[in-house]
């Protein structure tokens, strides 16, 4: 079944901005849709529709930051016929609207990335310990000095803002505190430190990696320790839409705040 799931994935990756649904995904792979979907989620760890929807979000960044089409019109290429729909999701999945992630670029020039630690909002909540390692393959994508992304989400997936997050300097130990009582995933993704705004904000090459177990904090049992390999991800695989550079920006911190 894994082999029909990444059939699926592959096929919405390369056509996201056709007006496919769930249907065209399972006559493709010759499942139903509801098997279909039910596996893609258990598999993935999201539904086909999200799935479909990160890639086009993915489509979308790339054409804020490399064309200056207007936002209407990015819009509708990706697949989307309402700019207010679009905008919204678009902020909640990316952490940001499209009018500012289009500023980006400027902004982080002026105020670059840093290793940071993000707290979560319970000052007596739980707290995730562990070790992040690169493979071979994910350094020799990533160069020297790689800078690394962890954070805690809600569900299995990079969408909106972690629970709790961090950027390391290099690959080795992170701490995640301020948890609040809850199931989360521990995500972490990579980027080039080398690379200009720009190429961090949409990576030529994704490097990701996954706790493959959720982390359940509660009064009973606050910390918890989990682990994370990242490796260069299939073209096909879910993209990190959430703009990660963002979240290590002073700048771009204290613009959200107001």
């Amino acid at each position: 079944m894994r082999e029909a799931v990444v059939s699926a994935a592959r096929f919405i990756s390369t056509r996201a901005q056709e007006p496919i649904g769930l249907g065209d995904v399972a006559d493709h792979v010759g499942y139903s849709p509801f098997h279909l979907a039910r596996t893609f989620e258990r598999e993935l760890g999201l539904p086909p529709g999200q799935f479909l929807t990160a890639h086009r979000f993915q489509r979308a960044k790339q054409l804020l930051l490399r064309t200056d089409e207007r936002i209407i019109d990015i819009c509708n290429e990706v697949g989307f016929s309402a700019v207010g729909t679009f905008t919204t999701r678009f902020a909640t999945a990316v952490g940001i609207t499209p009018v500012q992630f289009r500023r980006l670029p400027d902004m982080l020039t002026g105020s670059p990335p840093r290793p940071v630690s993000v707290p979560g909002p319970d000052d007596a909540g739980g707290t995730v310990v562990g070790t992040v390692r690169l493979t071979p393959a994910a350094l020799t994508v990533l160069g020297p000095n790689p800078a690394v992304y962890v954070g805690l989400f809600p569900k299995r997936a990079a969408r909106g803002y972690p629970v709790s997050g961090t950027l390391l300097a290099e690959p080795g130990d992170f701490l995640l505190t301020g948890v609040p009582p809850g199931t989360y995933w521990v995500l972490s993704s990579a980027l080039p430190s080398s690379a200009d705004a720009l190429g961090q904000l949409i990576p030529g090459r994704s490097v990701l990696g996954a706790c493959p177990r959720a982390v359940r904090v509660s009064a009973e049992a606050p910390v918890h320790q989990r682990d994370v390999t990242l490796d260069v991800a299939a073209d096909w695989s879910q993209p990190v839409v959430v703009a990660l550079p963002a979240l290590a920006s002073a700048g771009a911190r204290e613009r959200r705040r107001r």
